[in-house]
Order: C-alpha cells, then sequence, then structure tokens
C-alpha cells in the first residue's frame, strides 16, 4: 500500500511539475484589426413647415376713423389691431428673409453630407 502510495505521488508530482508541457504546442493566432468605421446615421428631415397665411390690413387714419365709427354703431365687430411702423415692418421682413436664408443655407449642408456619405459607400463597396 506504501509502494502504490508513493507511486501515486510520484506520478501527480510529476504531472504537477509537467504542466500543460505534456499537451502539443499550440500555433498562435495572428489577428489583424481593420478600423472600419460605421455606418454614417442621417436623420430623417423634420417635415416641412406648415405656414399659415396672414392678412395684412393696412389702416390709415381715415380708415381707421371710418372703422370705428361702424363700431359704434354695431355694424362691425370690435378686433384688436397690431399695430407696426413702416421700420419695424422692414425689420420683421428682413428677419423672415434671414430666416429662410439660414434654413436654405442648413439644408444645403446636410444634403453634401448625405451625397458625400453616399460617394463614399460606392467607392467602398467598388473596392470590396
Amino acid at each position: 500500500m506504501k509502494n502504490q502510495l508513493q507511486i501515486i505521488s510520484f506520478v501527480i508530482f510529476g504531472l504537477l511539475i509537467s504542466g500543460c508541457s505534456i499537451l502539443p504546442k499550440v500555433n498562435p493566432v495572428e489577428v489583424r484589426t481593420i478600423a472600419e468605421l460605421p455606418p454614417m446615421y442621417h436623420p430623417p428631415l423634420p417635415l416641412e413647415m406648415q405656414l399659415v397665411d396672414v392678412k395684412f390690413e393696412i389702416l390709415t387714419p381715415e380708415l381707421m376713423q371710418e372703422y370705428l365709427d361702424l363700431v359704434k354703431e354695431g355694424k362691425a365687430p370690435a378686433k384688436p389691431y397690431y399695430a407696426l411702423t413702416t421700420q419695424q415692418y422692414e425689420n420683421l421682413s428682413t428677419n423672415m428673409a434671414e430666416i429662410t436664408r439660414y434654413t436654405n443655407n442648413i439644408l444645403s449642408v446636410v444634403k453634401y453630407y448625405r451625397d458625400y456619405d453616399k460617394k463614399e459607400t460606392v467607392e467602398d463597396s467598388g473596392k470590396k
């Protein structure tokens, strides 16, 4: 029994010392990493602006007096009017033109990058 214990302990000791050197050697695997950009996300454009028509009425002092007389007689509805001076109206018009210009510029930038991404996608698919 003692002899068997010695043999078993030598075998275990031999296995512990040799470790994995008994197993056949494995060739290392070469890993190549190819950096590839993810596809560019193109969020959908927002809905087009749904503008509502605005009716402008120009009230001169004569027209205003006529309107006030009709309101006193009960022939015209009493409604508030918002007045702009000529300079304020020009400022409003300039602001609207600036908004239109800015929107067109932003849309052209978005279009440029979408077209640019399409060109790259076509070139990449041609190389493969």
